[in-house]
């Protein structure tokens, strides 16, 4: 693991975007309050920060599955990568949503302490399965997904998040935004 002094990128969005980048980030200051260190290294390339915020919306959405059980799959997968940065974000998304840290805490090494309902367990054990050993998911997974009522959509939902989170957790971990802070 290399040494995290400073990031290796300075996030500047390109010459004439730097409008679209601004209205991208007042919305997510509006919605959280302040701009992820995270976010701001991909204003270097607004389409994939547009790509990647609107993802973020539709997984926190809650149309599908909870957005408690969407930020554990991050709060999880980023532990498992060791991005500090996600893993302190998602403990804070957690504790805003009211969420026992303690126990979210032990779900890292404990599955069933995780703290959301148990018949979101099974969408939870795929997505980390699906991050850590894709090879290992298997129909008796997507089955006791289904048993507990989630459809396909759901199941890949998860997957999708876990997936997707694990890409972001690389992609800070390779350009040293290990804290929010890391571009003051």
């Amino acid at each position: 693991m290399q040494n995290a002094s400073r990031p290796l990128l300075s996030p500047r969005p390109p010459k004439g975007e730097e409008e679209r980048i601004a209205a991208i980030f007042a919305s997510v200051e509006q919605h959280i309050g302040f701009v992820p260190d995270g976010l701001r290294l991909y204003s270097l390339s607004p389409p994939l920060l547009e790509n990647f915020m609107s993802n973020v919306g539709y997984f926190n959405s809650g149309e599908r599955v909870s957005p408690i059980l969407m930020v554990v799959i991050r709060y999880l997968v980023s532990s498992d990568a060791k991005c500090q940065f996600c893993i302190d974000l998602n403990e804070g998304f957690l504790a805003n949503m009211g969420v026992d840290l303690d126990r979210a805490r032990a779900a890292r090494s404990n599955l069933d302490e995780a703290p959301i309902e148990e018949k979101e367990k099974p969408l939870l054990r795929i997505a980390l399965k699906a991050v850590k050993d894709p090879d290992s998911v298997s129909e008796a997974d997507v089955k006791a997904a289904r048993e507990q009522g989630w459809g396909d959509r759901e199941i890949f939902d998860v997957v999708a998040q876990a997936a997707s989170n694990r890409a972001f957790n690389y992609v800070l971990r390779a350009f040293n935004v290990e804290h929010q802070g890391a571009f003051a």
